[in-house]
């Protein structure tokens, strides 16, 4: 039997939903450890071996859809489809996670916006190639993202503290989900983590509940997000990618109403024509519709 395969590979999990026609044959999930995006071959490899371990005996795919978390431009999705094409001797198709927000929410020619850990944002040009924006680390970028909250979280803190203003909500939060004593100790612990945005990132549920504490800093730095999330859809815009549809998902601003609102209404005030829309399936769901389109 042949069976359409769609692939999630996320950041932290990987899904896998193999159909025969559309009925869901196959629906596992399992840790993203190990995936190499970066290496073409190991890509492939990798890919090809969650397939064949998964699939029930006396299957075959095909044809496949990827969405691989870490696959930041064309040519590196194109690398790993001809190797993967090569290894499966079926269609297949490669592209960035984020791509699969739109089909899987059943919109044709949508942004989809991520904001999880990080964030970044998708869309297609006139021509149909694709366009990423955002996505860039903890370090220098993913504003919105959790990681990327609590390192404004802490230059807030750290400007109060310069300004000689006692420690506020946001302060009090921050240093105890870091377990430090002071905010001058926040350095040391954000620059010492192994895994920066992962670390960084575990810390930003007390950045919300500083702001529902009534910590003025804290909603700062979320509006501030929702503005920064917002100006991803702005960039893709100006390149000339089509912005009336939004797809969102992401553990970050979808579990949190209250930088999804502050991104809802940045967005509202400079392109009005965007609508938005929370994503309420699986984004696995996407990548089998792309897995349907090459047969």
């Amino acid at each position: 039997m042949s069976l359409t395969v769609g692939i999630d590979v996320g950041g932290t999990k990987t899904h896998l939903r193999a159909c025969a026609d559309t009925k869901t044959v196959t629906d596992h999930v399992r840790s993203s450890s190990g995936w190499p995006p970066h290496d073409t071959s190991a890509a492939a490899g990798w890919l090809a071996a969650l397939i064949l371990d998964t699939l029930p005996p006396d299957t075959r795919p095909s044809s496949v859809a990827v969405g691989g978390h870490g696959c930041e431009s064309p040519r590196q999705c194109e690398e790993i489809r001809s190797a993967l094409r090569a290894r499966l001797g079926v269609p297949c198709l490669v592209v960035g996670d984020a791509e699969l927000l739109a089909p899987a929410a059943g919109v044709t020619g949508g942004v989809g916006l991520v904001a999880g850990t990080g964030s970044v944002a998708v869309g297609r040009l006139p021509d149909g190639s694709p366009v990423q924006v955002g996505g860039w680390g903890a370090v220098l970028g993913d504003e919105g993202g959790s990681a990327g909250l609590v390192r404004e979280a802490a230059r807030a803190v750290w400007a109060a503290h310069d300004r000689a203003e006692p420690p506020d909500e946001l302060a009090r939060r921050l240093t105890a989900s870091l377990g430090v004593p002071e905010v001058p100790a926040l350095a040391a612990a954000l620059e010492g983590a192994a895994r920066i945005s992962a670390d960084w990132g575990r810390h930003a549920p007390s950045v919300f509940e500083a702001a529902a504490a009534g910590s003025p800093l804290a909603r700062t730095v979320i509006a501030e997000g929702g503005r920064a999330l917002a100006e991803l859809v702005v960039r893709l815009a100006a390149r000339g990618a089509a912005v009336n549809d939004v797809v969102v998902a992401g553990g970050t601003v979808l579990a949190q109403p209250a930088l999804y609102t502050a991104f809802t209404e940045a967005l509202a005030s400079v392109l009005p024509q965007a609508r938005t829309r929370p994503l309420r399936v699986p984004p696995v769901e996407g990548a089998v519709a792309l897995a349907r389109s090459l047969r």
